[in-house]
């Protein structure tokens, strides 16, 4: 691993890939009909509710990879890379030049990666579906980003016979789900055991986080150190039947989004679950924000997962000078208090 630039905030405020990839999935998807696009996606959100049938690719064909795309890529880019960027800003340190994402489809997570860390220079998508890995392939030909321009794609199925990807950094997002429980607690192992880094983004639904903890459990019983978002290597304190930890990114949507998604708002807010590790202890979050605070007039009450006390809610008043104004500022997702600069 190299080290990251003298102003690393540089790296998370990288909006040309945001707009390169905007622009790749209009170009991408203008190819079809958008009727077609959009029945397409109302079959891709059926079986979202309804859940897959493992035993048929759900990207079998180009157009469902396309409407794929434009109906989940800005989503799951979007809340990847809020997830990374808790990483980046708890390990400053941690400068990854080799990536493995994982069951990428169409490499929403190749994307996030390189907006975070502008190191990375090594990149392999491991995807089953060709049309996913055409379809992804063709995207990324338009980044700004060379480690996106020039990425290996390889078809390879996420099972038990999958090897063990090595890089500094290996990301595995709305994999999971796809995967029956026996596989997916061998392919997350499979997955830790030579990386640097280990980021797994789920759903924010109480399934989603379901697997997010039970990987979270694999992989602190192996060895390795939780990052974010959690403050300890504890069990987590909430529990499942009354509530569940998730995170949410708010991002725009563009008029071809609300087309093939048959939507009228400007905004989608994307909940999802995660969970980084890795082979070597990092600084992590006194406490994390687990819910949007409670702002009022001299006040700010935060509800908080803490390393101490478990789930706990602290109130910051005026009186407090700084520590109010900062907390003025923070959102739901963050670590508290923030880390220093």
């Amino acid at each position: 691993m190299s080290t990251l630039p003298d102003h690393p905030e540089d790296a998370l405020d990288c909006a040309d890939l945001e707009d390169a990839l905007e622009d790749a999935l209009e170009k991408s998807l203008g190819r079809f009909p958008v009727a077609e696009l959009t029945r397409s996606v109302q079959t891709l959100i059926r079986q979202y509710r309804e859940g897959f049938d493992r035993s048929v690719p759900a990207l079998s064909s180009e157009v469902a990879v396309a409407a794929y795309a434009g109906y989940r890529m800005p989503a799951t880019y979007s809340a990847v890379r809020a997830a990374l960027r808790q990483v980046a800003l708890l390990a400053p340190g941690f400068a990854p030049e080799t990536q493995v994402d994982v069951g990428g489809g169409t490499g929403s997570a190749l994307w996030a990666a390189s907006a975070v860390w502008p190191t990375l220079r090594t990149v392999t998508v491991l995807e089953q579906s060709p049309s996913a890995i055409a379809f992804g392939r063709r995207l990324a030909g338009r980044a700004p980003a060379a480690a996106v321009r020039e990425a290996r794609w390889q078809q390879a199925f996420v099972d038990r016979s999958a090897p063990a990807p090595e890089a500094d950094l290996v990301t595995m997002s709305y994999v999971l789900g796809e995967l029956s429980p026996a596989v997916q607690e061998e392919v997350v192992g499979s997955a830790a055991r030579d990386a640097a880094m280990l980021v797994i983004v789920e759903p924010g639904t109480p399934a989603g986080y379901a697997r997010i903890a039970a990987a979270r459990r694999l992989l602190a019983e192996s060895g390795l150190h939780v990052v974010a978002p959690c403050p300890h290597d504890g069990e987590c304190p909430i529990r499942p039947e009354r509530d569940w930890c998730h995170f949410a990114v708010r991002l725009n949507r563009t008029a071809l989004h609300r087309r093939v998604k048959d939507g009228t708002l400007s905004f989608e807010d994307e909940k999802f679950s995660y969970v980084a590790a890795s082979a070597r202890p990092w600084p992590r979050a006194q406490s994390r924000i687990l819910r949007h605070p409670l702002k009022r007039k001299g006040l700010v009450t935060l509800r908080l997962c803490t390393a101490e006390d478990g789930l706990a809610d602290r109130a910051v008043s005026k009186r407090q000078g700084e520590t109010y104004r900062v907390a003025r500022d923070v959102v739901w997702g963050d670590a508290w208090p923030p880390p220093a600069d």
